[in-house]
């Protein structure tokens, strides 16, 4: 009898099958401090300011450095940057070696004992079924939105609806009669909003892509354009600075290359508009340090209300408030 073990062909496929894309960032990133959608420091280059980012999407894992997008792809596509490797194969030979699959020719070692030191992340797919049945607006649901400006004609004209019935991934998903809860609808991909829901579950479930933007069609030959976090505050902000649109949370992750070049050839001067709060500031002046852009925070002196963006601001002094901070500004 012949005994051994029958040999695999090493491949992309046959490494993932012991390891994940997060193991390979993981034990060849220079940099250790680094989390899933969280900026950091480059491993290309030595640099002042972070610009680096490992990101998921659809489930895998890719990389891009903002300072040179021909660093990008996945993990794979990074050991190769990394490493400056001729193809392919010396990528796959590399891995190979280092974590002593034993797939091809490598020496086999206790791999297991290398990835067994951490736990995985948990890297959620983005490509969730979600689908709605939709209802007509509830005299609450109309007075919610009234309260920061909004009629019936601005939420038709932002795809804002009203749910009745919400699906996630083909089975229904649990609402309670009692909540608000809305839906905003972006060419086939749902960001389900209920305004009084924890923090965990406010924007649950959503299976819009991280670069989605929102009111993208505002940007168009601008002097300024004026950037915020939510379609809310856009909103807001519309109703006095037209040219105003809005990415879909504070992270760098929503700033693809394609939407930095798309404002840039699509307006002047750029203003990115954050939270006023310590993270919201943070975030902003780290955007707009990578991209050159400026930013307009809701003033400080409200946040002893609470007041943290353009919405809270509409909402409590209402749309002059919000033309006067702006004219102060010098943007109207």
């Amino acid at each position: 009898m012949i005994k051994g073990r029958i040999k695999k062909e090493l491949s992309m496929d046959s490494i993932l099958e012991k390891i994940t894309h997060y193991d390979i960032y993981r034990w060849y990133m220079p940099n250790k401090d680094w989390e899933i959608n969280r900026i950091t420091f480059s491993p290309f280059k030595n640099e002042a300011h972070e610009s680096f980012l490992i990101g998921n999407k659809y489930g895998n894992l890719s990389h891009i450095a903002f300072n040179d997008t021909a660093k990008r792809g996945d993990c794979f596509s990074f050991v190769k940057q990394l490493f400056n490797l001729a193809n392919l194969d010396e990528v796959l030979r590399k891995i190979d070696g280092d974590f002593g699959l034993g797939i091809g020719n490598s020496e086999k070692k206790d791999y297991k004992a290398i990835v067994g030191e951490y736990k995985q992340p948990e890297i959620t797919k983005r490509n969730s079924l979600i689908q709605v049945v939709t209802r007509k607006f509830t005299l609450e649901e109309l007075a919610y939105w009234n309260a920061y400006h909004q009629n019936l004609q601005d939420l038709r004209d932002n795809n804002i609806y009203s749910i009745k019935t919400l699906y996630f991934n083909k089975t229904r998903f649990p609402l309670k009669e009692t909540e608000l809860r809305f839906g905003y609808y972006y060419d086939g991909y749902w960001k389900i909003y209920r305004p009084f829901s924890d923090k965990k579950n406010k924007w649950m479930p959503n299976n819009t892509p991280i670069v989605t933007l929102d009111g993208k069609e505002n940007i168009k030959n601008c002097d300024i354009a004026f950037i915020g976090k939510s379609k809310k505050d856009m909103m807001v902000i519309k109703k006095v600075f037209p040219c105003s649109c809005a990415v879909q949370n504070e992270g760098i992750a929503c700033f693809s290359p394609e939407n930095v070049e798309y404002f840039k050839s699509n307006s002047k001067r750029q203003i990115l508009s954050f939270d006023a709060d310590l993270v919201g500031v943070q975030n902003s002046q780290q955007i707009t340090k990578l991209f050159d852009f400026d930013y307009c925070n809701v003033p400080k002196k409200y946040l002893s209300e609470n007041l943290k963006d353009w919405a809270d601001v509409s909402k409590i002094y209402g749309m002059k408030e919000i033309e006067k901070i702006l004219k102060e500004k010098n943007l109207l």
